[in-house]
């Protein structure tokens, strides 16, 4: 009997020995890097068909504050994009949500760069006209967001035809190139608001802003995210938008809205719409 109580109770050990490695193995996969980790990890929550949103939580260590990662995901089949040029609307600048609200779209987020006179900068391409024809080759901006007769798409400048493409804005740091994380100039900077488009693996285009009341998130820390299998977004290209105080994010279907403000309006925005049936 004694033998057997002895046997019993290390198994008790042994058990619960092991349910804490699982809970810590756990806990540790929620690690998205050093000082980073995933508190809540949302879950995609469908307002229409071809439309969801979800919410990820983040927090870091030192210092200690929470980031909230706000995405949307457009099912490509159901769902087209356009670039937004304010000129469109007879304003110089405009937030998300007003872009939304003039061009009738289900969901609207900040797009490329822009001067101090609220110019875009680097390549620009809307339905409308070519407003800058050059595609730049500073550093900074590696990437094209562009809509073909394919639909949207998310590529390296390099590959870039402009008369391929009916419109298209180039940005940066492009963050995924067909699955792989592609080398970031490490002077960019650290950690921001940040505001992305991508392509996931079902084709579907993919948005978030990353928002924070301080700091944010460094490129290498979206580009863990959006690439590794556990976060469940599964992003094959990414490409960084303006952030800062231009990031922004406005989404309504039906009764539901969310709207994720900026510090500043912006000239260019990229929106979504319902194709027709």
């Amino acid at each position: 009997m004694s033998r057997r109580l002895v046997c019993t109770g290390l198994g008790l050990v042994f058990i619960l020995l092991s349910d804490t490695a699982l809970q810590s193995q756990g806990s540790a996969k929620s690690e998205v890097e050093t000082g980073l980790a995933v508190t809540d990890v949302g879950l995609w929550r469908d307002l229409q068909k071809g439309v969801a949103i979800r919410t990820l939580v983040l927090e870091r260590s030192q210092p200690n504050y929470t980031v909230e990662l706000k995405l949307a995901r457009f099912n490509a089949q159901l769902i087209s994009a356009r670039v937004l040029d304010s000129g469109e609307f007879q304003l110089r600048t405009a937030s998300a949500k007003t872009f939304a609200e003039k061009s009738q779209a289900i969901a609207a987020i900040n797009a490329n760069y822009f001067d101090e006179r609220g110019r875009p900068l680097a390549y620009l391409k809307t339905r409308v006209k070519e407003i800058n024809r050059s595609l730049s080759k500073h550093s900074l901006y590696t990437g094209i967001f562009g809509i073909d007769e394919s639909g949207a798409f998310v590529t390296h400048r390099d590959e870039f035809a402009p008369a391929q493409a009916s419109e298209a804005l180039q940005s940066g740091p492009l963050l995924l190139h067909r699955g792989l994380p592609i080398a970031v100039n490490p002077n960019l900077g650290r950690y921001a608001r940040r505001a992305v488009i991508g392509i996931d693996k079902t084709g579907a285009i993919i948005i978030a802003v990353a928002d924070a009341v301080l700091g944010g998130l460094g490129f290498a820390e979206l580009q863990k995210l959006f690439v590794d299998s556990r976060w469940h977004i599964d992003a094959v290209e990414l490409l960084n938008l303006d952030g800062g105080g231009s990031a922004q994010l406005y989404v309504k279907s039906g009764k539901f809205e969310d709207w994720l403000p900026g510090t500043s309006e912006v000239p260019v925005a990229i929106g979504f719409f319902s194709k027709p049936k």
